[in-house]
């Protein structure tokens, strides 16, 4: 996969109505700090153009960057952050909820794991409710620098039984630091474009 062009096309709201996209989408969703925004700048080949901050839950927002007039990365609001209200919580949690019922263009959805840390509950109950919705999430252990290469095995084993993974699920460990894992799911996502090249 080539990045040619990458634009924010659309930022949607709490009370925005979700666009009706012609290409398809490929969600990104994981607690806020868990390095959603800098493997979305990667993935694009641009330092900042979704945002990263040092304030976790900045995402507040469903954001379309539209990559190649050929697909849409959909960034989903941050989850698990303290310091916001139950209510906004709930308004969030309703807002990713419509999204992944109402669109029909979503082919996959990445749900981002720390790959230093045991899964949390609130990565628990993401990982069931996205399988509820009817996905099979695609787990990015994020952070993959932060640990040594022989812990890793450790580490993706204690991601899969954590989340109570189901059988064959993809799980990509990704460095932000240094685009290891990238070529990876640039691989993923051409195995879902080349059938509509075909």
């Amino acid at each position: 996969m080539v990045i040619k062009n990458v634009s924010l096309e659309t930022v949607c709201g709490i009370t925005s109505k979700l666009p009706q996209n012609a290409h398809m989408e490929f969600a990104f969703a994981g607690k806020s700090n868990v390095g959603k925004s800098s493997l979305i700048n990667g993935l694009m080949n641009r330092k900042s153009l979704a945002r990263t901050s040092a304030q976790p839950g900045k995402t507040q927002t469903i954001n379309f960057y539209n990559i190649n007039d050929q697909m849409y990365f959909v960034d989903l609001p941050g989850y698990g952050y303290a310091r916001v209200s139950e209510q906004e919580k709930a308004k969030w949690g309703k807002m990713i909820e419509d999204y992944l019922h109402q669109s029909k263009q979503l082919k996959a959805v990445f749900l981002l794991i720390d790959i230093r840390h045991e899964p949390s509950g609130n990565d628990k109950l993401m990982y069931d409710w996205i399988l509820h919705q009817g996905f099979e999430p695609i787990i990015i252990a994020t952070k993959l620098d932060k640990i040594s290469r022989g812990q890793v095995p450790k580490h993706l084993k204690m991601i899969r039984e954590g989340l109570g993974v189901v059988k064959n699920t993809v799980i990509i460990p990704y460095s932000a630091q240094t685009k290891q894992g990238r070529e990876e799911i640039y691989e993923l996502l051409d195995s879902y474009l080349e059938p509509e090249e075909n």
